[in-house]
């Protein structure tokens, strides 16, 4: 994309929407992967479901089932027990295969899964069909909901742009404004490609005052705010149980195998300070070691352009009733959210009430019109739950760890420090061959679950760490949906992208490895004196 073309005005936002940016052509690759994805698919479901089974599963000791796969066996026999988790098994490659290679949209491959896991038998059509009603879903819904309210209101907007405003004459301003513009959205929006869509057409802007243009006219500005804001729209996500789909759908797992609640306090106190921590190490490490910043590039380049940026925070107005309502709102429900271990209240039932609220005739915000709710990620979040839901009722992870477990030689005895280090490391660097966090949440949680229970530990010391590290998907522009949405700004390489995300992929590792042994421990999801490293 060339911002050269006659007529061009790179301080324009409407420019910068996600619907103006052009799309780049899919690699050889990728169409070639795409092409064969749907066959691939049909291949290795027919095989795996009706030709060959696992060696795991042939050799499956009925004694090392345990939880409610233990149930099923019992209820099943050890035959049809064997055969259900096959077919589970087959839907699941088949689903990755299309997931992956892209060869469907998301939403319809979810819709083929859950049609598949009744097909199958692994699932009733009443439990298959209940996913769409999980509370997690509900929560999305209504999370929606409340980010709209805060578009449609100008609230968002204007928020950034005061913050911009406010300190952004120098460019180190502009980085610590966007740390502080993503951490607070994070807590509010559940999607990251929201939150993208939101701040693209304000950094976008920015970078134009600062000198920088797409293609040939890249600079190390231009890098910097588009990377930095990658990386913060991810790590914000990581800060809090809302901050994505992703994150709540792990919850939901832990939760439903601890029999118990994992609060939105608890992942805040574990993991906020974590990361901001890690988005200030980015900003560090992007503007002084990886695209370091000439003396031109640290202030405003375009002569007016900051007052450009006050036009349109002119063009809002005076801050309206409405938006003093919504931010009334918006505050209410995170400090409900932040409290909820003491009063007890679910944040599904918290987003409700916020939810209805802002829906109310005559007294309330938001039209239902002014809704923007994404209904092919909730098709997709859907599918994505029925595979959790076939785990649970089959008991496929557990048995696949027990049996790797056995091959490379982990046991009881085997030291807690060595199976978390595997699991987070295998969660971390999955990122870099995926573009679903949701994929990545519904595989890694359930087998470090599986890990803790065949191991006899806690499940929360391995699944819980394991959740955390959901949010970092930045490095490649195909590892999550803004990624390849900011990659489109054509701001930076596929290089610049890989060495700078890849360094703070292995930052954000090694830092829940040294958590593990310090605030986790102090915090009671780590067991205490497992590691000795310090």
């Amino acid at each position: 994309m060339s911002d050269q073309r006659e007529g061009f005005d790179p301080l324009e936002m409407d420019h910068y929407r996600i619907d103006q940016l052009p799309r780049r052509a899919r690699s050889h690759f990728e169409l070639w992967f795409a092409r064969l994805g749907i066959p691939l698919a049909v291949i290795s479901f027919l095989i795996i479901g009706f030709v060959w089974t696992p060696p795991f599963l042939t050799h499956l000791d009925p004694d090392s089932v345990s939880g409610s796969a233990a149930a099923r066996l019992a209820e099943a026999g050890l035959t049809d027990f064997i055969r259900q988790n096959s077919l589970m098994l087959a839907v699941f490659t088949a689903a990755m295969i299309l997931w992956t290679s892209a060869a469907l949209p998301n939403y319809l491959v979810s819709l083929i899964v859950i049609l598949g896991l009744v097909f199958t038998g692994v699932l009733s059509e009443r439990e298959a069909y209940a996913q769409l009603g999980h509370p997690v879903m509900w929560l999305n819904i209504m999370s929606f909901v409340l980010a709209s309210m805060l578009v449609k209101t100008g609230l968002a907007k204007r928020f950034a742009l005061w913050l911009v405003l406010r300190f952004g004459h120098k460019a180190s301003g502009i980085f610590l404004s966007f740390i502080v513009i993503n951490t607070v959205m994070s807590a509010f929006v559940s999607a990251t490609t929201a939150k993208a869509a939101i701040l693209l057409p304000v950094f976008m802007v920015i970078a134009a005052i600062y000198g920088a243009r797409q293609g040939e006219g890249k600079n190390n500005f231009g890098r910097n705010i588009v990377l930095q804001n990658l990386l913060c729209i991810n790590l914000g996500a990581g800060a809090f149980m809302t901050g994505s789909g992703a994150n709540l759908l792990a919850v939901a797992l832990i939760s439903g195998a601890i029999s118990g609640s994992i609060y939105f306090s608890d992942w805040m106190v574990a993991m906020f300070p974590t990361m901001i921590g890690l988005m200030l190490i980015g900003y560090l490490l992007g503007t002084r070691l990886f695209f370091p910043l000439s003396p031109e590039e640290r202030v405003p380049q375009i002569e007016g352009g900051m007052e450009r940026l006050q036009a349109e925070q002119a063009k809002l107005g005076k801050i309206s009733w409405t938006e003093v309502r919504a931010a009334a709102l918006f505050l209410m429900i995170l400090v409900l959210w932040t409290t909820d271990r003491w009063h007890g209240i679910s944040p599904t039932a918290v987003a409700f009430l916020g939810g209805i609220v802002a829906l109310l005739p005559r007294i309330g915000i938001v039209d239902w019109n002014d809704v923007d709710i994404p209904w092919h990620l909730m098709l997709f979040s859907a599918g994505a739950y029925c595979l959790g839901a076939g785990f649970a009722r089959t008991g496929l992870p557990e048995i696949s760890v027990s049996a790797f477990f056995a091959q490379v030689g982990i046991d009881s005895n085997t030291p807690f420090w060595i199976v978390y280090v595997l699991l987070t490391g295998i969660m971390a660097f999955s990122a870099l061959v995926s573009q679903a966090k949701t994929m990545r949440a519904m595989l890694f949680v359930p087998i470090a679950i599986g890990a803790a229970e065949t191991l006899g530990y806690s499940v929360i010391s391995l699944a819980l760490p394991v959740a955390f590290l959901i949010e970092h998907v930045y490095v490649l522009p195909f590892n999550s949906k803004p990624a390849a949405l900011l990659y489109e700004t054509d701001h930076y390489s596929i290089g610049d992208g890989f060495r700078y995300g890849i360094v703070m992929m292995l930052i954000g590792w090694v830092s829940i490895i040294v958590l593990g042994e310090t605030w986790f421990r102090f915090l009671g999801i780590t067991p205490d004196g497992v590691f000795g490293l310090f």
